[in-house]
């Protein structure tokens, strides 16, 4: 499958919710960042363990790189009252090695430091970003993969309207394969107040 490209954004335009900022990773970032993968609370379903320093170095470029290759990526999301990085949501090409292929449709993900859990941020950024994609997206449907142990992620998800398309495997493990159509951008409910950048 070929890859998808929007080719127009070179970096993360800003989105804005209610309570938080979504806006483009930055080197400034990166000690929160790091802290938040390093939590087991965090990664209890996305690789099991903490990530090390290295691990986080990298996977912040990753989400910095998909921006200037693709025009799509994901955002830091910071907490409007206070300026802090709480976590990071998006869309990405992954090549993820499983079946069904899902190169070349936009895969979203979602993760949230543990403070920011039962806020009801990952709802409110999230619902931002599927606005985003519905509104840039030339494609019918987009995907996320998550851990059949990890219920609260899957609530998110329906309530995004994603649904179960069928249980695969990743790196070893059973995991939802979930998809979601493209909606009308008023179609999950307001969202994000404005979009600048």
């Amino acid at each position: 499958m070929k890859l998808l490209s929007l080719g127009s954004e070179k970096s993360a335009p800003v989105l804005e919710t209610a309570r938080l900022r979504l806006r483009g990773h930055c080197a400034e970032d990166f000690e929160a960042f790091a802290a938040m993968w390093a939590e087991s609370k965090v990664t209890e379903f996305i690789g099991g363990r903490a990530y090390t320093t290295e691990e986080s170095w990298l996977r912040l470029l990753r989400q910095v790189g998909h921006w200037p290759l693709l025009g799509y990526g994901y955002w830091a999301v910071e907490e409007k009252a206070t300026g802090e990085f709480v976590g990071e949501t998006g869309y990405a090409e992954f090549q993820r090695e499983i079946e069904p292929s899902i190169v070349g449709v936009p895969e979203a993900g979602w993760v949230f430091s543990a403070r920011a859990h039962g806020k009801g941020y990952g709802v409110e950024a999230i619902r931002a970003v599927m606005e985003w994609g519905d509104r840039n997206f030339g494609v019918p449907r987009t995907v996320c993969l998550i851990s059949p142990g990890n219920t609260a992620s899957l609530r998110v998800a329906a309530k995004m309207g994603f649904v179960e398309e069928r249980r695969t495997v990743f790196r070893e493990k059973e995991t939802v394969l979930l998809g979601r159509a493209r909606q009308n951008v008023r179609g999950i409910g307001a969202a994000a107040d404005k979009v600048t950048g």
